[in-house]
C-alpha cells in the first residue's frame, strides 16, 4: 500500500520527468535547427505560460470563464506605446489639452452617474432615464470637444506619427502599467458582468476583448491602429551594439560561430532570463496563495458557492477579486510580449492565439495547478510553432518516392501548414482519452 510520502515522491518524480522532456525537446530544436530558433521559442514559451497562470487562477482557483484574455492582451500591449514612447510634441499641441479635458468630463460623467444611481432608487422608472440623460450629455459633450482634437492630432505627419505618442519612460515599467491597466479595466467587466451564469460570463468577456481591440484598431491617435507603432525601446542590448564589442568577437571566435548569430543568442537569452525572474515571482506568490487560507477559500468558493455564501463568504466580491488579479497578470504578459516584439499591431489580438489557445494550455498542463499550466504553456507553444516544419518533414518522408512534379506530392507539401491545427486537435484528443485532468492535475489538499 502506498503511503501519502510515496505518492507525493512519484509525483514529484514524474513532474521532473516531463519537465526534463521539455528540456530534451529545447535542445533537439537547437542542434537540430538553431538556437536561435530554440530560444526564440523559449521566449515565447515564458510570456504564454505567465498568460496560463493569469487563466489558471481565474478559472482554477475561482470556477471563472474568462474568454477575454485577448482583450487584457492588447491592453498590456498599449502600456507598452503610452509608457515608452517618446510623446509627440506637435500632437500634443494640437489636441493635447482637449484630450484631457475629455478624460475629465468621462470621470465626471462616471461619478455623477453613479450618484444619480445610489440617490434615485425611491423614484422607480424615472430612475433609469435619469442615468441616461447624465450619460448621453456627458457623451455628446465628449464627442463635441474631443473630435476635433482627433482629427488633429491624426492629420499630423501621419505616415510617421499621428498619434500622441508615450511618457518616454523605460519600457519595464510597461510590463507594471500592463497589469495596472487590465486590472483597471476587468474591475470594470467585472463589477457588470460577474453576476451572469458561467456561460452567459464567458460570451459576454469574449465580446468585451473584441470591443477593446477594434477601439485599438480604430482610433489612430492613441496607438496608431493598424498602422503599428513600430520601434519600441529594448530592455536589452541591441545585436547591432554586441556585434561591434571585443568580447563579443572574442567570445564568437572561441566558440565556432558567427558573430552576428551570437548577438542574436545573447539578446535572447537576456531576454529569457528577465522572463524567467517574472515567472519564478507569479509562480511563488500564486503557490503561496494556493495554499494561504485564501486560496482554501477560493476553491470552495468554485467547488460549492452556495455552501460558501451560507457559511459568510461574499462570493460577488472574492470572484471579482481574483478576476482583477488573473486580468492583471495577462496584462503584464501582453506587455512582456510588446517588449519582446518590438512593436504594437492590434491586427495581431486574435481570438485562437491569445484566448483559446491559452485556454488549451490551462486544460492541458493541468486547471487548478499552477505548475501544470506553465507545464502545458511550455508544451503547447512549442508544438503550435515546430509543428509546421516537423509536418513539412513528415510530408517529404512520406512523397519521397513520388517525383517532384507529382501533383499528389505538391499540394501534401503544400499543405503542410495545416499540420498545426492537426496536433492540436490530436493533443486534446490524447489528452482527454488518457489525461482528462491534465499532466499534472490540481493536487486535493
Amino acid at each position: 500500500m502506498n503511503t501519502p510520502s510515496d505518492d507525493t515522491k512519484k509525483r514529484q518524480e514524474r513532474n521532473l520527468t516531463l519537465f526534463g522532456v521539455l528540456v530534451v525537446l529545447f535542445v533537439f530544436v537547437g542542434m537540430a535547427q538553431s538556437w536561435n530558433v530554440s530560444l526564440a521559442i523559449l521566449n515565447l514559451c515564458l510570456i504564454s505560460a505567465i498568460m496560463t497562470l493569469g487563466v489558471n487562477i481565474q478559472w482554477g482557483y475561482a470556477g471563472i470563464v474568462n474568454f477575454g484574455v485577448m482583450g487584457f492582451a492588447a491592453l498590456g500591449g498599449l502600456a507598452g506605446v503610452l509608457v515608452s514612447m517618446p510623446p509627440v510634441a506637435a500632437s500634443w499641441q494640437a489636441g493635447g489639452p482637449e484630450l484631457l479635458l475629455g478624460g475629465a468630463i468621462i470621470m465626471i460623467t462616471i461619478v455623477l452617474a453613479v450618484f444619480a444611481a445610489s440617490r434615485t432608487q425611491h423614484l422607480g422608472r424615472w430612475r433609469f432615464w435619469i442615468i441616461v440623460g447624465v450619460s448621453l450629455t456627458g457623451y455628446f459633450l465628449l464627442r463635441m470637444l474631443v473630435d476635433p482634437a482627433i482629427e488633429a492630432i491624426e492629420s499630423i505627419n501621419p505616415a510617421k506619427a499621428g498619434h500622441i505618442g508615450g511618457l518616454g519612460l523605460p519600457i519595464l515599467l510597461s510590463w507594471v502599467v500592463g497589469g495596472i491597466f487590465a486590472a483597471g479595466a476587468a474591475y470594470v467587466i467585472g463589477k457588470a458582468s460577474l453576476g451572469l451564469r458561467s456561460d452567459y460570463l464567458a460570451i459576454a468577456t469574449l465580446g468585451i476583448s473584441e470591443i477593446v481591440v477594434y477601439v485599438l484598431k480604430n482610433e489612430d491617435w492613441l496607438a496608431r491602429g493598424v498602422k503599428n507603432v513600430n520601434g519600441l525601446p529594448r530592455p536589452v542590448p541591441y545585436e547591432v551594439d554586441l556585434q561591434v564589442t571585443a568580447w563579443v568577437a572574442e567570445l564568437a571566435t572561441t566558440v565556432g560561430t558567427d558573430v552576428n548569430e551570437l548577438s542574436s543568442i545573447i539578446v535572447k537569452l537576456c531576454y529569457a532570463g528577465l522572463f524567467i525572474i517574472v515567472l519564478a515571482i507569479l509562480l511563488w506568490l500564486f503557490e503561496t496563495a494556493l495554499r494561504s487560507p485564501w486560496g482554501r477559500m477560493m476553491r470552495a468558493i468554485r467547488d460549492n458557492e452556495v455552501a460558501a455564501n451560507a457559511m459568510g463568504k461574499h462570493v460577488t466580491a472574492k470572484h471579482l477579486q481574483v478576476f482583477v488579479l488573473g486580468s492583471a497578470v495577462i496584462g503584464v504578459a501582453g506587455a512582456m510580449l510588446t517588449t519582446l516584439d518590438g512593436q504594437f499591431t492590434p491586427h495581431s489580438y486574435l481570438p485562437l492565439r491569445f484566448t483559446f489557445l491559452i485556454w488549451i494550455m490551462v486544460i492541458v498542463g493541468g486547471s487548478g495547478n499552477n505548475f501544470g499550466s506553465v507545464l502545458g504553456g511550455f508544451i503547447i507553444w512549442f508544438f503550435w510553432v515546430e509543428s509546421e516544419p516537423l509536418g513539412l518533414w513528415l510530408m517529404d518522408v512520406i512523397t519521397m518516392p513520388l517525383d517532384a512534379s507529382n501533383p499528389l506530392k505538391m499540394h501534401l507539401l503544400a499543405s503542410a501548414a495545416h499540420m498545426r491545427l492537426m496536433t492540436m486537435g490530436l493533443l486534446m484528443l490524447l489528452m482527454l482519452r488518457f489525461a482528462p485532468q491534465g499532466l499534472i492535475p490540481e493536487i486535493k489538499r
